[in-house]
């Protein structure tokens, strides 16, 4: 038997380093060649890391959440054979440099509790019971008291039981522990499971006193980090403007009605992005990127729609990648697409970078007013809020109309603030006027 190593490779665009946003497998967890090991992450995309041999995990070289250098050591397996270039023989502290105290002392309560099987009665395939097993044994034992521990009194566990605790949603606090000095064992959970409903029912009202540490990591740090340069980097400027939308939900109603059947459902999203290429076309200089560092604007021609897309991952913004090209029916197509693939986690790096200006709206639950944060280094970004039917004053009685605000903000130093109140009032005329998308300049 021998040891392979397997190192963070390359996982192309000139990369020096990736974050470990994922593990696959656990030590101990016997794979295949091919299986999925572990995900890492460079700037918004996600590569899966294969294993290339069969063998059994032994050494875990990152936490999640921890940039690696390419070329670092990142896993290792035993394998048949000689293996790569680290013999069997080599000693396990010098090898798991990496391992966390609270790992090891997981591993190590493990092996005692597998040794002991081993001496005591034939080997399970699990190390420790599942709730169904449990039943019986506790129900042969006297039923403890899970007694609320006082605040600020933490309990007492190995780190085994503490990881089986975790994963089953099981408060330790709530349990009571038998071993020495209050230690709370595997037996103390398998009591608490198998009368877990009678605890709910006795523990009543209780308070709870715990924190819990989330790493910030992958996406979500990606976010904050775009997030932070934006808001610290660009002075915005925020225009608020509202919008009868009535004559285009007319509009927009009508043609799904009579739509072909290859064509996708409108929303009200490719019509304002129709407007925003019609406007555009009169006032470039907001379809721009702004290299602050070199001082230089970049301006567009083409129009490169980024749309803020909630994922389950976080937020992602694909692009729609030259809207002045495409007509609604087109803009539509492109958007059900890329914002799909994005929220499958398909999406592409060029699918994800390149966009000139964005929308960001939150449907139904756009809120009255929103103050957008630009996608650095754009200069603006479009907000939408959502519809509502309110009563409009037509200068001799009040009528229903479906109104919409539009918030959007502008980077102060390129974009004046005429200039902005320009742009959102010619959006404003191409929606309540929506023949006018139509019309060809």
């Amino acid at each position: 038997m021998g040891e392979h190593l397997i190192k963070m490779p390359d996982v192309g665009e000139g990369i020096a380093e990736a974050e470990l946003v994922e593990w696959h497998v656990k030590v101990g967890d016997i794979v295949r060649e091919d299986a999925v090991l572990a995900a890492v992450m460079t700037d918004k995309a996600t590569v899966e890391i294969p294993s290339p041999v069969d063998g059994e995990v032994v050494w875990l070289g990152a936490d999640i959440g921890d940039v690696v250098a390419i070329g670092s050591p990142l896993i290792r397996l035993k394998v048949a054979g000689e293996g790569s270039d680290i013999p069997v023989s080599e000693p396990r502290e010098e090898a798991e440099p990496s391992l966390s105290l609270e790992r090891k002392e997981a591993q190590a309560d493990q092996a005692g509790k597998a040794s002991k099987v081993a001496v005591e009665g034939p080997a399970r395939s699990a190390p420790y019971p599942s709730p169904a097993e449990a039943v019986p044994r506790a129900a042969m034992r006297a039923r403890r008291p899970a007694v609320p521990r006082p605040e600020g009194e933490k309990p007492v566990a190995s780190p085994a039981v503490r990881l089986r605790a975790r994963e089953a949603g099981i408060d330790l606090r709530q349990v009571a522990g038998t071993g020495p000095a209050g230690r709370i064992t595997h037996e103390d959970l398998d009591d608490f499971l198998a009368r877990g409903p009678e605890v709910a029912r006795a523990s009543k009202l209780i308070q709870d006193t715990s924190v819990e540490h989330i790493k910030v990591i992958g996406l979500r740090r990606k976010i904050a980090e775009k997030m932070a340069v934006a808001k610290s980097r660009i002075p915005h400027i925020t225009y608020v403007e509202e919008i009868d939308m009535t004559a285009l939900e007319d509009l927009r109603a009508a043609l799904n009605a009579n739509r072909r059947s290859d064509r996708p459902k409108l929303t009200v999203l490719p019509f304002l992005m129709r407007a925003m290429a019609k406007a555009i076309f009169e006032q470039p200089h907001l379809n721009a990127i702004y290299d602050d560092e070199a001082g230089v604007v970049h301006q567009y021609g083409g129009v490169h729609i980024g749309i803020a897309t909630q994922t389950a991952s976080g937020l992602m913004v694909p692009v729609v990648r030259h809207v002045e090209a495409r007509d609604i029916w087109g803009c539509a197509a492109e958007l059900g697409r890329v914002t799909e693939a994005a929220k499958a986690g398909l999406a592409t790096r060029d699918e994800l970078t390149g966009s000139t200006i964005t929308i960001t709206s939150l449907g139904p639950m756009g809120g009255v007013v929103t103050t957008p944060v630009i996608n650095h280094p754009e200069v603006a970004i479009i907000g939408v809020n959502k519809m509502m039917m309110r009563p409009v004053w037509d200068g001799a009685t009040f009528i229903p109309r479906k109104m919409m605000n539009l918030s959007s903000s502008f980077d102060h130093r390129i974009i004046d603030g005429w200039d902005a109140a320009v742009f959102i009032q010619r959006i404003k005329t191409f929606l309540e006027t929506p023949a006018l998308i139509f019309v060809e300049a």
